[in-house]
């Protein structure tokens, strides 16, 4: 076993944490009689020597030992290693990007022709996965498949070998895996492809299995799109329900049963051990997959499904209807599966999701607290688009199991303030790289403090749902928030969208305000209150908000600053009271902090002929884009009364930054109405970046007829499927609620221009 392995000069090698000098031990570990021991090489193998995916050169010489240990029988949970094996080897050159980036003189360069030559060393051993598929432990026949169709240089002896397995094996699992495989070879290999896409077609009218059928059309969508049939949706729909029905027979039970358990969740690997083991990365990773799948009767449905969806791709309402059938199912699974598909399918695409949404509300009533959870948590990233659901969030927050008297979450982390779920300080200069966005929590963390901000409960969950569908219902539930201890973060964030009625909410909010101790997390704890204060107007609250601009610490100083002035600029006249500070932040050294300030002072006293010239200041050779875009969003915000300023915006047209040339041409439609300067330049950033999309078209529905140029671009997004900003493998929980602000004004952009053609 592991012959040679001594011979082998490890610490000259390295992996990802230095010299691979403890390698040795882990490939030893892989072959351990002891499973904690196996567990624990296996996640050092991932963690270092295959970190991240890397391939280094002591990831090439286990290669042979790898090998080694798939063939000797008597190893156990080789299925681990086959899948290792899979990974190493399997990596697409042309789909990896990074390689060619990476500097050859950086401590992390990896040589490119490493992973060539990982994939090289494992083709030339790949025959010994052949006799893999045949192996009595069954998490090695689930693993064979992938790598044979993955690895092995043969790929139409592999289609052969796959085929005729098939219908041998008896485990369901395991025969999926055969079927996906055989789905992998057709797309890797085109002179395979047609037989392939036959035979599984053959296979979906033909097995007896509805699992298999359905395995075999997803995979047939993923070969051929343009073969999906018409009927894909009810075809689905009766395999869905063949399988349920089949699963209850056997299991004896309803598909809701156990609804609310734990289902036999997964027993911790080394309990047996009679000792303590150190949490692995594998182990936690099974750990959670054991509970998503316990008790349900078929679990592999839900990749199923997955792959299904991928393959119809923009076929949205295809994709709907398939999950208005699985939101409908008396199969809980089902149901919670349609949720989280519906999240992949809504921050990607747009769609007619009213129904959806409707559906998603009713789950808030399930008695499986899993389910009602899954379904809060989507709700809350749909702001407007949440709407249908509304009626079902009043009544979970009312009368449901997370309504009044409902027990409080427990204190939980911070979302850091600029993140994902608080709205980003516009031309901010004081963050971490210059984002415009501060980022780090800071925050109490559950300390106690009056004015701190709690981690999710079931009830916020909902609540924050309802906020941002702007349902005027949530006011009340706010204010009874806003009397407990600790109030999330978020939902203070989320008032901007409620309307005049959120104004009660003012005297609960400044009370909040003036408890927040000025101290180190002054930032984290006053931003939330500040923000809702700007969106109700709460001009009573001048004196609680100087009290913080006055007593800013240290740390994050002007970002304290900005959020407090761009609160008073939102009081408008009702904040004369802070002229005299104002008029002295006007000097100050920080753009964002000047710019706010003058914002402030024109909202609250108008003219008095220092503003603008202190805004002018920061519109000079020089001055850095951050620097300009804030100028320039100030002036934007003033108007007509500022015209004086245009000849100063000018330079920012012709920009390097494009973030400098969107803010300088809609500043200068603003201030002076010469659409024949900004238009151009901002129909050219909308071509180069689509996250400029909303703010330019926020510019053009107030151009209306002046921007007839931008007519084709406004339609060409209109008719768009994909949502302008969907990104591949991550969301931010405002995604949705942007895409769906840029419908919004385009659509109002076209009716101005529309009108004024007439």
């Amino acid at each position: 076993m592991l012959t040679g392995i001594e011979e082998v000069d490890w610490a000259s090698l390295g992996h990802a944490y230095g010299p691979a000098d403890d390698v040795p031990a882990l490939l030893r570990g892989l072959a351990s009689d002891d499973p904690a021991e196996r567990e624990t090489a296996l996640d050092g193998m991932y963690g270092a020597v295959h970190h991240q995916g890397d391939v280094y050169d002591s990831t090439l010489a286990c290669i042979p030992f790898l090998l080694e240990l798939v063939a000797d029988p008597a190893v156990q949970d080789r299925g681990g290693i086959v899948e290792l094996l899979t990974s190493i080897g399997g990596i697409e050159l042309d789909a990896d990007d990074e390689l060619d980036e990476l500097d050859p003189d950086d401590e992390e360069f990896i040589p490119a022709a490493n992973y060539a030559m990982a994939a090289a060393a494992i083709a030339a051993g790949a025959d010994v996965f052949l006799g893999l598929v045949e192996d009595t432990d069954p998490e090695v026949r689930l693993a064979a498949p992938c790598a044979l169709a993955s690895l092995h240089p043969e790929p139409a002896r592999v289609l052969t070998l796959l085929r005729e397995r098939l219908t041998a094996e008896r485990d369901t699992e395991v025969r999926l895996a055969l079927v996906a495989s055989v789905g992998r070879i057709a797309l890797r290999h085109a002179g395979l492809r047609s037989e392939t896409v036959e035979w599984l077609a053959w296979l979906a009218r033909a097995a007896q299995d509805p699992g298999l059928r359905l395995a075999a059309l997803a995979q047939l969508a993923r070969c051929a799109p343009a073969a999906i049939p018409d009927d894909v949706v009810p075809w689905v729909t009766e395999l869905l329900e063949e399988i349920r029905a089949a699963a209850c027979t056997s299991t004896g039970v309803a598909g809701d049963a156990g609804a609310g358990g734990d289902g036999g969740a997964g027993v911790d690997a080394g309990a047996d051990c009679g000792r303590a083991l150190p949490p692995t990365l594998i182990g936690q990773v099974r750990e959670l997959l054991e509970e998503h799948s316990a008790g349900r009767p078929a679990p592999w449905t839900e990749e199923l499904l997955r792959t299904l969806h991928s393959a119809l791709d923009d076929r949205v309402d295809d994709r709907i209807a398939l999950i208005l059938t699985q939101l409908r199912s008396p199969d809980r699974w089902q149901r919670s599966d349609g949720i989280w598909l519906c999240g992949g399918l809504i921050r990607v695409w747009r769609g007619r999701y009213e129904e959806v949404v409707r559906l998603i509300g009713e789950q808030l009533h399930d008695p499986d607290p899993r389910l009602r959870e899954a379904a809060a948590n989507f709700l809350e990233r749909l702001f407007d688009v949440g709407g249908p659901a509304a009626d079902a969030l009043v009544a979970r927050l009312t009368t449901g199991p997370d309504g009044p008297g409902a027990a409080q979450g427990e204190p939980g982390g911070l979302d850091g303030p600029g993140g994902l779920d608080g709205p980003a300080i516009p031309g901010g200069l004081d963050g971490p790289g210059g984002s415009g966005s501060p980022s780090g929590s800071g925050g109490s963390g559950g300390s106690g403090a009056p004015s701190g901000f709690v981690g999710r409960s079931g009830r916020d969950t909902a609540l924050l749902a309802l906020a941002r569908a702007g349902d005027t219902r949530a006011v009340p539930l706010l204010a009874r928030a806003l009397e407990e201890r600790e109030v999330r973060r978020e939902l203070l964030y989320a008032v901007d969208g409620l309307g005049p009625a959120a104004a009660t909410l003012t005297p609960l909010l400044r009370r909040r305000l003036a408890e927040v101790e000025l101290d180190e997390q002054l930032f984290d704890r006053a931003s939330p209150l500040l923000f809702a204060l700007a969106a109700v107007r709460g001009g009573q609250a001048v004196h609680e908000v100087l009290r913080v601009l006055h007593g800013a610490p240290e740390f994050r100083r002007d970002w304290v600053r900005e959020s407090a002035l761009r609160t008073l600029a939102a009081f408008g006249p009702a904040a004369r009271e802070a002229v005299p500070e104002l008029r002295r932040l006007l000097a100050a050294e920080s753009a964002s902090v000047a710019t706010a300030a003058a914002r402030a002072l024109w909202a609250a006293e108008g003219d008095r002929g220092d503003v603008l010239p202190a805004l002018e200041r920061w519109l000079r050779p020089g001055s850095s884009g951050p620097e300009w875009c804030c100028a320039a969003l100030a002036l934007g915000e003033i108007g007509p009364a500022a015209a004086v300023t245009a000849p100063a915006l000018m330079p920012g047209l012709t920009s390097r930054d494009l973030w400098v040339r969107v803010r300088s041409a809609t500043a200068l439609w603003r201030v002076s109405g010469r659409a024949e300067q900004a238009l151009p330049v901002l129909l050219a950033a909308w071509e180069e970046n689509r996250h400029a999309r909303v703010d330019i078209a926020e510019c053009l529905a107030e151009m209306g007829p002046a921007a007839s140029a931008a007519q084709l671009a406004i339609l060409t997004e209109l008719t768009r499927r994909r949502r302008h900003n969907a990104r591949e493998g991550g969301s931010g929980s405002h995604d949705i609620h942007q895409d769906e602000k840029l419908l919004t004004l385009c659509r109002a952009a076209l009716a101005r221009m529309e009108r004024g053609a007439l």
